[in-house]
């Protein structure tokens, strides 16, 4: 394990930068928002890296109280790693990096990779209340915790349960809703997301 580079300024953002500043770091943080994964599954997911590099990270990551590594009981019996309190704090600043980055994205490129499970977070930001949400895209499903105080925060794949709502929509809405262009409700009303499910979330969705 290679000692952590600083920036060596006594600045609180330097000292950020020193722990996450490395390149994937915060997109292993994305994906581990998802809950505990195996080494496999996020090499999967991250396209682009290499296996030496993530390793790397990951072990850099642990060093620094970012995440924990575990083995699961039988049948499973393998290693996952999960984010700790401290890395789950990560959150708010992804999403404003998100935020952020919303006029960088344009059109998107033929080599870009794209996951369903990418929409998941910038769609958080646009719901309110508190439940589980099942997500269907062309691209895939995935589901929102949303309101979550501790915990997985999305997932790959549909809801583990009867999710209190569920959401049909396209990747260009969801982009656009993403991008703060359009909001949940207006597009619920203008038949651009189909809302589905009997839960407090999904009247409320149908109802603004």
């Amino acid at each position: 394990m290679s000692p952590r580079r600083s920036y060596d300024q006594y600045c609180s953002a330097a000292r950020a930068l020193d722990v996450v500043g490395d390149r994937w770091t915060l997109l292993i943080v994305r994906e581990l928002l998802a809950g505990p994964r195996r080494y496999t599954d996020l090499h999967a997911d991250l396209p682009g890296v290499s296996t030496d590099v993530l390793a790397s990270r990951l072990k850099d990551m642990e060093r620094d109280g970012l995440t924990t590594r575990r083995r699961l009981p039988p049948p499973g019996a393998v290693y996952v790693y999960e984010l700790t309190g401290r890395g789950r704090e990560l959150l708010p600043v992804l999403q404003a990096l998100g935020t952020w980055g919303v006029p960088e994205l344009g059109e998107r490129r033929p080599t870009d990779a794209v996951r369903a499970h990418w929409f998941a977070l910038p769609l958080l930001r646009a719901l309110e209340g508190e439940g589980l949400v099942e997500v269907r895209l062309e691209e895939g499903d995935f589901h929102l915790y949303v309101g979550a105080e501790d915990g997985p925060v999305y997932g790959d794949g549909a809801a583990p349960a009867e999710p209190d709502a569920r959401l049909v929509l396209d990747a260009e809405t969801c982009g656009a809703v993403g991008r703060g262009e359009l909001s949940v409700p207006d597009a619920v009303r203008s038949g651009r997301i189909e809302v589905t499910g009997e839960g407090a979330l999904a009247k409320a969705l149908r109802e603004a």
